[in-house]
C-alpha cells in the first residue's frame, strides 16, 4: 500500500456539517518508522461528538483545517515496525477517516475477532457504543426495579444498548425515537416497554399518560425540548443521566439549556453528565459484559452501514438527521 483516501476538514461548518465542508482526497503514505504500525481500516465509527470536533476549540481534540477527520476504526495489521503486531491481527483505534492509518503501536488495542464482524467493536463492544452506554447505565442512572426509564435516541448505537440494560436491570423501558419505524423497532425488536415517535408525538404528553407516576430515570442522548419535556415529568428523588445532546451540536455558540431545571428542585432530583473515560476502571468489565451477551445472544444492535470512505461525509449528514437505525458505520473499501 503506498496511498491513504481520506477524509479531511475543507471548511469549518456553521450549522449541519454537509459534505461541501470535506474533502476526500488519496494521500501518499510516508515510509514506516520504528515503533508504528499500519492498519488496513475495514469500518469507521460514525458518532456525534464530531460535530463537536470540527469547531476549532471545544471539550473534544479538535481537527485542523486540512486535516483527517478523527474518528474511531477498525481494521487489521498489514506492516509492523513493532514486535507487538504482526500483519493480520486484528485492531481497534483512533484510525481517523480513512483507508490506510498509520499509528504508534501503543495506540492499538486488540480485538477477539471470534466474537463475529469487527463491526462489533465499534458497536455494541465499542467505547463510544456500548462501552459508554453500559457505564451510563450501571455507574451513573442505576435504575432500579419497576422504576419508570426514559431512553432518547432511544434507537441510535448508544441509546438502543442503554435500553437493554436498564431492562436488563428491571426497570420499565421506555424509548423515544424519531419515526414509526424506530417506535416498531424499539418495542418489537429491542424489548422496549414502550416507544415514543417525537416527530409525531407530543413528547410531554405522552409522557403524561405512560409514566403516570412520574419518570424515575432519564437517559439523555439529545437534549433540547425532549429534556425539557421529561423535566417536566420527572418523579419525586428522580435522576436525569446526561450522556450527550445531538440537538445542540450543530451550533455550540447558543446552546439552548433546559427551561425546565427547576423541576429539579421542586422534585428532589438530580442531573448528572459522565462520558465513558471518566470510569476507567470499568471499561474492561463493561466489555466483558456486553461480549458475553453478544456470545449469547441477549443483547441486540442494529447496523446502518455505508459503503466506501467517499460515503463518509454523507455519513455524518444522515446521522444528525436521524436516518441510522442502531450503530452507524462507513466500509472503508
Amino acid at each position: 500500500m503506498t496511498t491513504t483516501r481520506r477524509v479531511a476538514l475543507l471548511r469549518r461548518p456553521t450549522g449541519m456539517a454537509t459534505p461541501d465542508h470535506f474533502v476526500v482526497e488519496d494521500v501518499e503514505l510516508p515510509p514506516l518508522e520504528p515503533g508504528n504500525v499500519r492498519v488496513a481500516v475495514e469500518y469507521i465509527s460514525v458518532d456525534a461528538a464530531t460535530r463537536t470536533m470540527l469547531r476549532g476549540e471545544g471539550f473534544h481534540m479538535q481537527v485542523g483545517l486540512g486535516e483527517t477527520i478523527l474518528a474511531g476504526g477498525v481494521g487489521r495489521v498489514v506492516e509492523s515496525a513493532s514486535d507487538e503486531w504482526e500483519p493480520g491481527d486484528a485492531v481497534v483505534g483512533g484510525f481517523g477517516a480513512q483507508t490506510v492509518s498509520t499509528v504508534p503501536a501503543a495506540f492499538l488495542n486488540r480485538v477477539d475477532d471470534s466474537l463475529g464482524p469487527l463491526s462489533l467493536h465499534l458497536g455494541v463492544l465499542g467505547g463510544s457504543s456500548g462501552v459508554t452506554a453500559w457505564i451510563g447505565i450501571r455507574k451513573v442512572a442505576k435504575p432500579r426495579p419497576g422504576d419508570s426509564f426514559v431512553v432518547s435516541a432511544a434507537a441510535g448505537a448508544v441509546g438502543s444498548i442503554a435500553g437493554q440494560i436498564a431492562k436488563r436491570d428491571g426497570a420499565r423501558v421506555i424509548g423515544i425515537a424519531g419515526g414509526p419505524d424506530k417506535v416498531k423497532y424499539l418495542v418489537e425488536t429491542l424489548g422496549f416497554d414502550a416507544a415514543i415517535d417525537y416527530k409525531n408525538d407530543d413528547v410531554g404528553e405522552r409522557l403524561k399518560e405512560l409514566c403516570p407516576d412520574g419518570v424515575n430515570g432519564f437517559f439523555d442522548n439529545v437534549g433540547g425540548p425532549i429534556l425539557d419535556a421529561v423535566l417536566d415529568n420527572i418523579a419525586m428523588r428522580g435522576r436525569v443521566t446526561i450522556c450527550g445532546a445531538i440537538s445542540q451540536y450543530d451550533d455550540m455558540d447558543d446552546i439552548t439549556g433546559p427551561s425546565m431545571y427547576l423541576r429539579l428542585a421542586e422534585r428532589q432530583s438530580v442531573m448528572e453528565g459522565f462520558a465513558y473515560f471518566h470510569f476507567p476502571e470499568s471499561i474492561r468489565p463493561a466489555m466483558d459484559d456486553l461480549a458475553s451477551w453478544v456470545e449469547d445472544g441477549s443483547i441486540e444492535l442494529s447496523e446502518t452501514i455505508l459503503d466506501g470512505i467517499d460515503r463518509y461525509p454523507e455519513a455524518l449528514q444522515i446521522m444528525f438527521e436521524g436516518g441510522n437505525t442502531g450503530k452507524l458505520l462507513v466500509r472503508a473499501t
